[in-house]
């Protein structure tokens, strides 16, 4: 690489925020210690505080200063960048979430304090409606603390409510955060029961951080949206939804996302079955789907798409 590509490469490892072995560091640029050194005090001339601890666990570590650093972003830019990567965490606006989360992550680790009151104080005093009044809430800050624990390999203690209502504390080792529709989940090793498991991210409270790094355990899944979509299916549901859909299967699969629901195909069309808490969710993929249905089970949800149909003719007419 260039020097400037290098330079480029090298503050993206190290805006991970994490401790690099000078070692480790020097075998992904592919390039010597002594030159890993010259690049370091470059990026210290342009602003970039970057820590050095000398020894065979030797290596370097970005920290945030008392600005932002130059080059990358004005105060009142980073502010408004973190309150949109919120937003899209949140779920906002679909197949961003994940990668919202990242960047919020390397976005707040290097904010000073005063930057990250002001991004506090106008998140907590904007309302905005959005399309899913009444779903679950999640805590930003809540979701980079996970992030970072998954990315960094350290130990997490929370508080968690199940959905009876019960709560528990939990000890785990952090693995994935995966987002299904309008939901996070956390995938983690139980440490105290010993056992893999998934939370859902809007139930975790007071999470803990910190603590000698674990070594990552084989997941026993192909990923991790793999393990939290088994979870979900294991789990017993208020509703069982079956409908039959005049579309290809493919069409049908590709409006619902094949994490919520089975789409089979069969004569002159599908069959798309799915199990749900609640009918609003699939209310409302039915009504944004540009085909003929026949809803199957449970006759709730040809009640509940009546009563949306009726309240929508009224307000046309």
């Amino acid at each position: 690489m260039s020097t400037s590509s290098r330079m480029l490469r090298l503050l993206s490892l190290l805006q991970t925020h994490r401790h690099w072995p000078g070692t480790e560091l020097a075998e992904r640029l592919e390039v010597s210690e002594r030159t890993l050194r010259r690049d370091v005090e470059r990026l210290r001339d342009l602003g970039y505080q970057v820590d050095a601890v000398r020894g065979v666990a030797g290596g370097y570590q970005l920290r945030a200063g008392g600005s932002l650093p130059p080059l990358l972003l004005e105060d009142e830019e980073a502010v408004a960048i973190a309150v949109g990567l919120r937003t899209a965490a949140a779920g906002a606006m679909g197949g961003v979430e994940e990668w919202s989360v990242q960047a919020l992550t390397k976005v707040t680790a290097l904010m000073p304090p005063r930057l990250r009151r002001r991004m506090d104080a106008l998140t907590s005093q904007t309302e905005a409606p959005g399309p899913w009044r009444g779903g679950p809430v999640t805590d930003p800050a809540v979701l980079t603390a996970l992030a970072q624990a998954s990315r960094d390999h350290e130990p997490a203690e929370f508080d968690y409510t199940a959905a009876d209502g019960g709560s528990t504390h939990r000890r785990v080792e952090p693995h994935r955060l995966v987002s299904l529709g309008r939901r996070w989940y956390l995938v983690a090793y139980d440490r105290e029961r010993q056992d893999w498991r998934s939370f859902r991210v809007d139930r975790i409270t007071a999470p803990v951080v910190g603590g000698q790094q674990f070594r990552p355990r084989e997941l026993p899944a192909a990923d991790a949206v793999s393990f939290v979509q088994a979870g979900i299916r294991r789990m017993p549901q208020r509703y069982a939804v079956r409908v039959r859909v005049h579309a290809p299967p493919e069409l049908v699969a590709a409006h619902v996302g094949d994490h919520w629901a089975d789409v089979v195909a069969v004569d002159g069309g599908c069959l798309l079955q799915m199990n749900a808490d609640s009918l609003e969710w699939p209310v409302m993929l039915l009504a944004t789907l540009d085909a003929e249905f026949v809803v199957e089970s449970p006759p709730e949800l040809d009640e509940a798409l009546a009563a949306v149909g009726a309240r929508l003719s009224r307000r046309s007419g």
